[in-house]
């Protein structure tokens, strides 16, 4: 069984879209990520919760949710956990770290759309760099997949 792991922002929801809107709507924010309901309010990238479901159905990958907390919102930890309930349900809550060092982790595969910065070099595992060449989106990741049945 393959231990796989997703990161959230820019891979799962569009966290640079809605930075992008919020410095847009406002010049006194210098951090819109620190604004209450900003990891809430995060909209899916495309393909990304069918991609999932697809992921989680499949007997040979036990799969989990990593991502970084905001070190300038608190407010992250909760809204994280509130989006994945909002979009897979209760029970793939369980199933969600929060970790500033991902290389501390133990698994398979680790999908994320960069290579270091938060441990991803030090991932013991296979790195997908999600939205670069070889896996610019969630059809490429799950060819992938498909090749490792």
């Amino acid at each position: 069984m393959l231990t796989v792991y997703v990161d959230m922002d820019d891979v799962l929801c569009d966290y640079s879209a809605k930075i992008r809107e919020k410095k847009a709507q406002s010049l006194a924010t210098p951090y819109p990520q620190s604004e209450p309901g900003f990891f809430r309010s995060l909209e899916p990238l495309e393909g990304a919760l069918t991609a999932i479901e697809q992921l989680r159905s499949r007997k040979d990958i036990d799969l989990y949710i990593l991502t970084a907390p905001s070190t300038k919102n608190p407010l992250s930890y909760s809204e994280k956990r509130l989006w994945i309930e909002d979009k897979f349900g209760y029970e793939m809550t369980p199933k969600l770290i929060i970790c500033s060092n991902k290389g501390l982790l133990k698994g398979d595969v680790l999908i994320d759309d960069h290579s270091s910065g938060r441990g991803q070099e030090h991932f013991e595992g296979k790195l997908i760099y999600f939205g670069q060449s070889d896996y610019p989106n969630w059809k490429a990741v799950l060819k992938y997949f498909e090749a490792q049945i």
